[in-house]
């Protein structure tokens, strides 16, 4: 750069007089700092003196603070325990008076105590602990003792059997008895009419009302005992005591209603009314059990043991389970008892019942623990249904085998027929029942062709007995009379009858022309003969024409006549006597069988009378040979086939 020219020294000069007195303001301000720092220094060392001074001052303010928060932890937990103490003596003044005075009080007094011994297990730092929890314990153990007692009587004071007019109350109108009515001991099975009203399921009215076996004002403090119970871990003694209370008051409401328990022996003893009346009454007792009494029985059990599912479907099963044995073997007898026909109906009206009540059962006895009782249903079920089809077919060969020697006399319808016809006019009462009988055996065929073919095989085996039957008639014509009244009323029955939709309008027809084949013969051979002595034939004198003896010139022997008009005579007043005690019950065919009579011999006899009376009239004693007119004739054919006796005069 060079040393500056001398004509710029005044320059130069400020410079550095500038710079002098920067060097002096920056050793002034250092000087400063130094200063700072020593007076901060000085500060620092003066504050760490004054918190040395202060630490003890904090270290025993800290230690009071803490103090104080365990002497409030302290007070706290002291109040607690307290409190506790407290709440344990008003409980126990409360254990010690008893549930019989305040029920609910007395329950939550067991509330408390158990409370607090849960409470002093888990603090057993407090020095009292063990013999507070001890303590507790025995009174929470006399506490559970004397709730048991009062569960019990109050079960006990509260459960009482139902009367069976009470019972009668809830069922439908329809179905509410009268005296002598199957609910009543020697009833009778119900009716046709009271089989399809029960059939027909839901009907008007039909409403069961579910009885109210305990109060509902009592069954809160059932299930707060019951609840109690099971948290003081007692629930075995509580199953039993419910069992012991409630199962004895439902056997005697069922016993009351009629139901008594009967083994096989007992009933293969019985006469058959006897029996039939029984088990007319035993299908309205399982209608009664099922959808009253044990529906009930379930409520109770329900409300009771509310929200305890270990308990409230074991103790229903406990209760109930005495019972529905009875009911059941009463059943189950009968499906085992010697076969019969007759037994047919009540079979069916029990595995009627048995499915009616199907899905009620499933659902009452719902759970494990009434495994046994669904499964005792469904067998009894299934073994109706088994011993009413294997029934069915013994009935079937008993008509085709039915070896009854007795003959009716006066050739009307035979009690075998009436006796079949009714049986199978009743199993169309059933139609429904027995087309789920056949559903349960299916083999292939739908249940309305089994039903046909059934019926079909039954009609058959009818006729070929009937057929034997009439072989027994030493008269040929009352044979065919005998067959004829009966084919009339197997045709006239099931036309009148569901029958004929299943056998059809062909078997109907074809039948029809069996019956009037069997009247034509009748009316051949039971007149024949007799019509022979109308006819001209060998009435003609073999010596030609001319005068003969008695002095006519027709060539005709008055004898002969007289003999003729006398045969008649003798042979009508036979028939007459006899086939006026034969029976043509059907008044329709009893008057067309008459008339086809009349149109024969009525016409038959005027011509002969009018041809040849003029030669026994003009003789001696006309009225010997000419005994009846055709009005006389036609009013004693009138008389045939009402099954006189022989004393009973004539009209």
């Amino acid at each position: 750069m060079g040393i500056p020219a001398r004509g710029n020294g005044g320059e130069y000069d400020a410079l550095s007089e500038r710079a002098a007195q920067m060097r002096e303001a920056l050793v002034k301000s250092q000087s400063i700092t130094d200063n700072m720092v020593s007076i901060l220094g000085s500060f620092d060392h003066r504050l760490s003196a004054l918190e040395n001074a202060m630490r003890p001052t904090q270290i025993r303010t800290h230690a009071i603070r803490i103090a104080h928060e365990n002497i409030d932890k302290t007070l706290k937990a002291a109040d607690v325990v307290l409190s506790r103490f407290d709440l344990s003596r008003q409980a126990e003044e409360k254990i010690l008076k008893g549930p019989h005075e305040d029920l609910e009080s007395y329950l939550q007094a067991i509330d408390q105590l158990r409370n607090n011994v849960h409470f002093f297990t888990n603090n057993k730092s407090f020095k009292s602990s063990d013999g507070v929890i001890s303590h507790t314990s025995n009174l929470l153990t006399k506490a559970i003792s004397r709730l048991e007692e009062q569960f019990k009587q109050l079960l006990l004071l509260y459960s009482k059997p139902v009367e069976p007019e009470r019972l009668f109350e809830c069922l439908p109108s329809s179905m509410r008895p009268s005296s002598g009515s199957p609910a009543h001991p020697g009833g009778k099975i119900p009716s046709y009419n009271n089989h399809s009203e029960h059939s027909s399921g839901v009907t008007e009215g039909s409403e069961y009302n579910t009885p109210t076996l305990i109060p509902p004002r009592v069954m809160p403090l059932l299930h707060g005992l019951a609840q109690q119970m099971v948290d003081a871990v007692n629930q075995q003694q509580l199953q039993k005591i419910y069992r012991d209370s409630r199962s004895p008051v439902l056997e005697e409401s069922l016993r009351k209603l009629g139901v008594e328990r009967l083994s096989k022996e007992d009933v293969q003893k019985m006469q058959w009314e006897v029996l039939e009346a029984k088990i007319g009454n035993w299908i309205h007792f399982m209608r009664i059990a099922v959808k009253l009494l044990f529906a009930g029985e379930r409520k109770v059990c329900d409300q009771i043991f509310e929200g305890i599912d270990s308990l409230r479907d074991q103790c229903f099963a406990d209760v109930t389970s005495g019972s529905v044995s009875v009911l059941l073997s009463f059943g189950d007898a009968i499906a085992k008892s010697k076969r019969s026909p007759e037994k047919l109906f009540v079979l069916l009206d029990m595995y009627e019942i048995m499915r009616e009540l199907h899905s009620e059962i499933e659902a009452l006895f719902r759970g494990k623990a009434c495994n046994e009782v669904r499964e005792s249903a469904l067998s009894l079920t299934t073994r109706l249904a088994q011993t009413a089809q294997e029934t069915f077919g013994d009935f079937e060969e008993a008509v085709e085998k039915d070896a009854t020697k007795t003959a009716v006399a006066d050739g009307t319808v035979h009690p075998l027929t009436s006796y079949v016809i009714n049986y199978v006019k009743f199993l169309f009462d059933y139609q429904s029942t027995l087309k789920q009988l056949f559903q349960e055996f299916e083999n292939g065929e739908t249940s309305t062709s089994q039903l046909a073919a059934v019926t079909m095989r039954i009609m058959q085996a009818l006729q070929t007995n009937l057929d034997g039957k009439s072989k027994q008639y030493k008269d040929p014509s009352l044979t065919h009379l005998f067959l004829m009244n009966n084919i009339h009323y197997m045709v006239r029955s099931v036309r009148r009858s569901e029958a004929k939709d299943l056998l059809g309008d062909d078997w109907v027809q074809r039948h029809r022309r069996v019956v009037q084949q069997h009247a034509n013969q009748y009316k051949r051979i039971a007149w024949a003969k007799i019509l022979q002595c109308l006819s001209v034939q060998g009435l003609t004198s073999s010596a030609g024409s001319g005068t003969n003896a008695d002095g006519n010139s027709s060539g005709v022997s008055r004898a002969i006549i007289k003999d003729r008009l006398k045969t008649f005579n003798s042979q009508f007043e036979e028939l007459h006597q006899r086939q006026s005690q034969w029976t043509v019950p059907d008044t329709e065919l009893r008057e067309s069988l008459r008339l086809a009579v009349a149109e024969v011999l009525l016409p038959a006899y005027r011509s002969f009378i009018k041809r040849y009376g003029p030669l026994v009239e003009n003789g001696k004693n006309a009225q010997k040979y000419i005994r009846y007119t055709p009005e006389d004739l036609e009013h004693m054919l009138g008389e045939f086939f009402e099954g006189k006796t022989l004393n009973e005069p004539s009209r």
